[in-house]
């Protein structure tokens, strides 16, 4: 006998407190996918202007009537706050309204604790959640020794996250070193990958962008990436390799989507994860063009970006969907951003475009030539086959022909051999 799948029941609430280019309408709506993300059902959706906010419940204390009343209403069972909120706000409100509440940054945290699955991310995840919850602990250990409660209270492999703060602070020096572990086995790999000459692109933008989706089409091996319609489908960094129309090899990293608002301690959680754009030859910026808010969700990834210090980096932006939006949307969207390319990334032609792309751009680094050697210079083959990935490899009369994708040095100094 199947049982009926049951979520959450929720009530959205949120602030505009006049910031320049905050959209609270969008804000919200993004705050209602997060939570569909997590596993909830929105019942109900409150707002409010903010000139001032109270250290007490955040929102003003007629807004909190008006939300018990609605939590009445609609039968709710948790109250989910486009904000961050500290640990007496949340006990105020949760003994005022009598209803689970949860703040935006504990709902993220909750989401990326149910899309870790490497060790590394949930690792990750794990260290975020505690150094949230660390400064909270005091006089709110009932709200955070919940278990079984649903959203807000899940962790990587459902374990209970102790509220003693001195056991919490032991936890977070273990996992840090644990975390370290996995960070040192990663230069390890990233030296390999340096060692080996093959460019790395990196995939980065907003979440649900389609950069899963890209990177799947471009790949086109068994390993698929998740590609699901919701926010945060694919937490884990992936990487895989790839190859140009030319036949020359590159590894593409797939990375956590951003978005508006992602919580610190998620981001320095993560660091040693998203520094894998640091170490990419050239960074694709997946948007979604079909989104109103383009603008927005480019701001919160640079912002991103430039916090990790990679917002010079080479970088291409790759508006995706374009098959969702008008000419005139289009020609908007031209005139605003010069390194650009405009996809569908369901379409092979536009696939294959982005490809020619990439390797046009990596022409400073990287350049896949073919290369005709005579039999006395089987030296140079032997050079190119522990440096580089040699494929296409024939045997002819003469001697050998191949092709590679080589640095600029070795191009300049092997010129005699390239075949035209």
């Amino acid at each position: 006998m199947e049982t009926k799948e049951t979520f959450e029941r929720v009530i959205l609430v949120g602030t505009d407190h006049g910031e320049k280019g905050f959209d609270l309408d969008e804000s919200m709506q993004e705050l209602k996918e997060l939570a569909h993300a997590a596993g909830a059902e929105v019942v109900g959706q409150l707002t409010q202007n903010l000139d001032k906010i109270s250290s007490r419940i955040y929102i003003g204390s007629g807004k909190v009537e008006e939300i018990a009343q609605l939590a009445l209403e609609t039968e709710a069972d948790a109250m989910i706050f486009n904000e961050e909120l500290s640990g007496s706000q949340l006990r105020n409100l949760e003994e005022l309204l009598e209803i689970k509440i949860i703040d935006r940054t504990n709902l993220i945290l909750d989401i990326f604790a149910l899309r870790a699955t490497s060790m590394e991310g949930q690792l990750q995840v794990k260290l975020a959640q505690m150094k949230y919850r660390l400064p909270r602990i005091i006089g709110y250990s009932d709200y955070l020794s919940r278990t079984g409660g649903g959203i807000g209270t899940r962790g990587p492999g459902e374990q209970k996250l102790e509220t003693d703060r001195r056991h919490v602070m032991r936890e977070i020096r273990n996992v840090e070193k644990q975390l370290a572990a996995v960070s040192k086995n990663r230069e390890t790999s990233r030296k390999q990958r340096t060692d080996a000459n093959i460019p790395i692109v990196a995939l980065i933008g907003y979440t649900n962008a389609g950069k899963s989706t890209i990177m799947n089409q471009i790949v086109d091996d068994e390993k698929q990436v998740f590609v699901k319609d919701m926010l945060f489908a694919t937490l884990d960094t992936s990487l895989r390799k790839a190859r140009f129309n030319t036949g020359g090899a590159f590894l593409l990293s797939d990375t956590v989507g951003f978005v508006s608002k992602l919580p610190t301690t998620l981001v320095n959680s993560f660091m040693s994860t998203l520094e894998e754009i640091k170490h990419a030859d050239l960074i694709l910026h997946v948007v979604d063009a079909s989104n109103e808010h383009l603008d927005l969700q480019i701001d919160a990834t640079m912002k991103v970006l430039n916090d990790l210090e990679v917002g010079e980096k080479k970088m291409l932006m790759v508006f995706n969907k374009i098959d969702r939006i008008s000419m005139d949307a289009l020609d908007s969207i031209h005139e605003k951003f010069e390194d650009k390319i405009f996809i569908s990334a369901l379409e092979n032609h536009d696939i294959s475009r982005l490809l020619d792309r990439i390797e046009l751009l990596l022409g400073d680094k990287f350049k896949t030539l073919t290369f005709e050697l005579p039999f006395e210079n089987m030296n140079v083959l032997d050079y190119f086959m522990k440096k580089y990935e040699v494929f296409e490899l024939e045997y002819t009369e003469k001697g050998a022909v191949f092709k590679a994708s080589v640095n600029h040095e070795d191009a300049q100094r092997y010129t005699q051999f390239v075949k035209v």
